[in-house]
């Protein structure tokens, strides 16, 4: 069992979307989006990180990872590994690089088929992707501890 609380974040542009772990790290929940006026101030976007991980008493941070469809590290995933060593710069905790290639479009997909409106669903769509993060990372993690304790 994890018996902790992990953070999910999708790194974006203008925004970072922002998901939690129960306390058992069994499920994701989204809890918000926190918005920036440009890509590069990132300071209150910081200080926010902080400020949910003190509140959520995070130990451990998940970070989606935009890589290309062909495996390649482009500018965006570059400038997710520029935010990871922020993040343990500032938090001190453990930053996993987790791989996010199709979450947006599974978020897009769930927010469809919840029937959220077209002009609504860009409110959501980070927060979701931070959960499809978050919650492939928690289900692999429990697959290995399920296929560990049975050898």
């Amino acid at each position: 069992m994890i018996h902790m609380r992990l953070m999910g974040l999708d790194y974006g542009t203008k925004t970072v979307g922002v998901a939690i772990s129960d306390p058992l790290g069994f499920t994701a929940q989204g809890i918000e989006t926190i918005e920036r006026k440009e890509e590069n101030k990132l300071r209150k976007t910081l200080a926010r990180i902080e400020a949910l991980i003190e509140m959520y008493n995070v130990e451990k941070i998940v970070l989606g990872f935009p890589k290309h469809m062909n495996n390649d590290v482009g500018e965006r995933a570059q400038k997710s590994l520029e935010f990871r060593d922020m993040l343990v710069r500032r938090t001190g905790l453990e930053v996993i690089m987790w791989d996010e290639r199709l979450t947006t479009v599974e978020a897009e997909r769930t927010l469809i088929e919840s029937n959220v409106r077209r002009e609504d669903r860009k409110k959501y769509i980070d927060k979701i992707a931070a959960v499809f993060i978050l919650q492939g990372y928690l289900d692999s993690v429990y697959i290995k501890e399920q296929i560990s304790s049975e050898t």
